[in-house]
């Protein structure tokens, strides 16, 4: 499986996270999105990827654990950064509560280091 890219930047690269079988939750929550979300989706993801930054913390977010938080109202997209300038999407989600879900960070956690795992074993991305 080769990387699945949502969003190529002169600063950072935009991946969906996926798992073993194939599956990437996140980009399944973001293509069952209406396509006005779907815009602040990928506004958010150009701008970091262009700018390498986003200084609005309503837009974009440190969550701690080295998960942050791309932040399009209602809807969150939980992500990593990695080095080779990648920033990993792994879940996302229709925040309902005020405060990040606890399970959601922890699944994000997990998915990390999945993936960190899965690269190092060079299981992730497929070999030219």
């Amino acid at each position: 499986m080769r990387e699945i890219i949502a969003y190529e930047g002169l600063c950072f690269t935009i991946e969906w996270f996926y798992d073993e079988n194939g599956v990437s939750q996140s980009l399944e929550y973001f293509n069952g999105l209406r396509d006005a979300q779907k815009r602040k989706v990928l506004m958010l993801f150009k701008r970091i990827g262009d700018s390498g930054k986003i200084s609005d913390i309503t837009k974009f977010r440190n969550e701690g654990d080295k998960i942050y938080a791309f932040k399009p109202q209602p809807d969150r997209f939980l992500s990593f950064f990695y080095i080779g300038k990648k920033i990993i999407v792994t879940n996302a989600f229709c925040k309902k509560s005020q405060k990040l879900p606890e399970n959601e960070k922890q699944r994000a956690m997990l998915l990390m280091q999945n993936y960190n795992d899965r690269v190092q074993k060079g299981m992730y991305y497929e070999k030219d």
